[in-house]
């Protein structure tokens, strides 16, 4: 099974910009390097949430810029893009339809549940390759006292 680190400095950073968006969904990319079946996130970059306004609160979209920018960046630093993380506000932080809908393989989907402006559960998620599902990858928060 495939492990997700997820350092604890990057963790409380990505949940301050998720608190910050709430209660609409905020996200971004995560950048990292993978090692056979673990994949280490080195950095996270938050990227405005350009759905319609109104639809914020549960629908979170970036633009095709956005991707390609985060790819150059990830190249520029030696790393890789590995995945993608979002707030599900008011919700689990379970995979919806339209995240299943809209989601690429061999990605992680980090997803925090937020409530009351506090990511509470954080849980990391890989399409199945019928495309049909989620599965749940098991998350490590790592202790780290330089950036990765």
């Amino acid at each position: 099974m495939r492990t997700i680190i997820l350092p604890t400095m990057l963790q409380a950073r990505v949940g301050a910009h998720l608190a910050h968006t709430y209660p609409n969904e905020g996200g971004g990319f995560l950048l990292g390097r993978q090692e056979g079946e673990t994949i280490t996130i080195s950095d996270a970059i938050e990227v405005e949430n350009v759905f319609a306004t109104e639809e914020q609160f549960h629908r979170y979209a970036m633009t095709p810029l956005h991707w390609a920018q985060m790819e150059d960046e990830a190249e520029a630093r030696g790393l890789s893009l590995v995945g993608y993380f979002h707030s599900h506000p008011d919700s689990p932080a379970v995979p919806s339809e339209y995240d299943r809908a809209h989601a690429l393989p061999n990605f992680v989907y980090l997803i925090a549940a937020v409530y009351e402006a506090q990511a509470r559960e954080w849980r990391v998620w890989e399409l199945h390759p019928s495309r049909q599902c989620f599965d749940e990858r098991q998350l490590i928060l790592a202790e780290s006292s330089t950036r990765l």
